[in-house]
């Protein structure tokens, strides 16, 4: 199971790779990329940072999600650090059998990772304000 946190690019084909599968009829991927702007706003500076526990959590998702019937394999990894526009911050993927089982465990699995792990989002714009998201 391909879970982790990283500081440097993260690569997509490592995470397609790590879902592949013979039992698998659908392999469906999210690739999320820092954005030039937000909220009409352009950002400067983006940084996600993460609590100790954050790859645990995880874990716990992604183990949770390619338990659900139909599901082969699934697998995600997300960027802490500095990140420029453009850059790749979070990529997951999952296999299953049919198409449906697919999509619905990728949708899950970027959900409930944004909605779980302790990972923020620390954004610095143009006019010089910032903004966190995702902190409690």
């Amino acid at each position: 199971m391909l879970v982790d946190l990283r500081s440097e690019p993260l690569s997509v084909a490592e995470v397609l790779a790590a879902v592949e599968d013979p039992g698998a009829g659908g392999v469906v991927s999210f690739t999320g990329l820092v954005r030039a702007s937000d909220g009409g706003r352009a950002v400067t500076t983006l940084e996600y940072s993460a609590h100790p526990t954050a790859v645990e959590l995880m874990r716990t998702v992604v183990a949770r999600i390619g338990a659900a019937p139909g599901v082969v394999q699934v697998a995600a990894l997300h960027r802490v650090g500095l990140l420029a526009v453009g850059d790749v911050a979070v990529v997951v993927a999952a296999s299953a059998a049919h198409r449906d089982e697919a999509f619905v465990a990728c949708r899950r699995l970027i959900d409930e990772i944004k909605a779980e792990v302790p990972i923020w989002k620390h954004q610095v714009f143009t006019d010089g304000t910032e903004q966190w998201v995702g902190t409690p």
